[in-house]
């Protein structure tokens, strides 16, 4: 078992080490950024990506403490949902309006790949082949799409 201590430790390990990695890959518009803490510029919208010791997870995550606005920028995603498809090239898991680990509501647009962890560096190169074309797709995905959320209130 892991203390507390050590599984910070080997998480910001192993996120220096992914944001290395994505470094020299640019935005779809051509400009450097920050892949492990992405920024949309819509406040509650999200793009996170997580990794423990059974599983990898990137997800679109919606955390409006307004529900109703939360809910409409469900909406959105779901009306541009062939959009983030064709930039995915695969089908995501999606969860409105469910209580997170916190019992705050949210909503979820992810995928996880499982049986891996972040406590062996063995399966880094798996983690990291999983979740770099996941935000990659995302970000040009977004380039397009943040467009159409700046107006929802």
């Amino acid at each position: 078992m892991y203390s507390k201590q050590e599984i910070s430790k080997q998480k910001q390990v192993f996120w220096t080490t992914f944001g290395k990695y994505m470094q020299p890959v640019l935005s779809a518009d051509g400009e450097e950024i920050n892949w492990v803490n992405y920024k949309t510029g819509i406040s509650g919208i999200t793009f996170k990506m997580d990794v423990d010791n059974r599983q990898a997870t990137i997800q679109i995550r919606l955390s409006q403490v307004d529900t109703t606005l939360q809910k409409k920028h469900y909406n959105q995603f779901l009306q541009l949902k062939s959009m983030l498809q064709s930039e995915l090239n695969e089908e995501w898991q999606w969860q409105p309006m469910t209580a997170n680990e916190d019992g705050r509501i949210v909503s979820t647009i992810g995928m996880q790949l499982s049986g891996v962890s972040i406590h062996r560096s063995e399966d880094w190169p798996a983690i990291i082949s999983f979740l770099k074309p996941r935000i990659v797709a995302l970000d040009a995905f977004w380039s397009n799409a943040k467009y159409s959320f700046e107006n929802i209130v």
